[in-house]
């Protein structure tokens, strides 16, 4: 039935997003940076549902595996950043240059991906031939998504790393400081016994 489809679907949504942040802690070594990345995946859906709006299409199981689909590719937008990015500051540079330099160098290649991505989807989108209405509110969820993604992550993922890792340093330092106070004090009754 639709309503199981539906189902299935959410299901298959959350564990998506449930392999790709433990995939990526593995590969980025870090629990904070998926997180950045996967700011990206709520964005694309936005635009995904707005194209869908626009074309005045509904949302059934096919547009529901176009968010599937969607939110793999967007994400790649994201790894291509935030891993030059990472690359860039173990070379040395601080995270402010690093971020700078990173999103000139990566636009070009994630502007070409998804231009090809959206060029190939135009004619399954626009088709009128027999059976084509079934497929089109995929080909028109992954053009939205890829059209919104691609503008605002080159802009969002930047910021939301920039405040992640300025949280995580916050964190770390106050966990050091809390630690050292800590140790302080249970060094001072020590001291002071005859």
């Amino acid at each position: 039935s639709q309503a199981q489809a539906q189902d299935d679907i959410v299901f298959a949504l959350v564990l998506g997003m449930l392999a790709i942040y433990m995939i990526l802690a593995s590969l980025f070594n870090s629990l904070v940076h998926p997180l950045t990345i996967m700011t990206s995946a709520p964005l694309s859906f936005v635009g995904g549902f707005f194209a869908l709006k626009l074309a005045n299409q509904s949302f059934d199981v096919m547009g529901a595996m176009g968010l599937l689909v969607l939110m793999g590719l967007v994400m790649k937008n994201g790894i291509l950043l935030v891993d030059y990015t990472n690359q860039l500051r173990e070379s040395g540079l601080s995270r402010d240059d690093a971020i700078l330099r990173a999103g000139p160098v990566r636009m070009r290649p994630v502007l070409m991906t998804s231009a090809a991505l959206v060029l190939g989807l135009l004619p399954m989108a626009l088709s009128r031939a027999a059976g084509a209405e079934f497929r089109a509110p995929m080909a028109v969820i992954v053009i939205g998504g890829l059209a919104t993604s691609t503008a605002l992550t080159l802009v969002v993922v930047p910021v939301f790393y920039t405040l992640v890792d300025g949280s995580t340093a916050w964190l770390r330092s106050a966990l050091a400081r809390g630690v050292a106070r800590l140790r302080r004090r249970r060094a001072e009754p020590a001291r002071t016994t005859p």
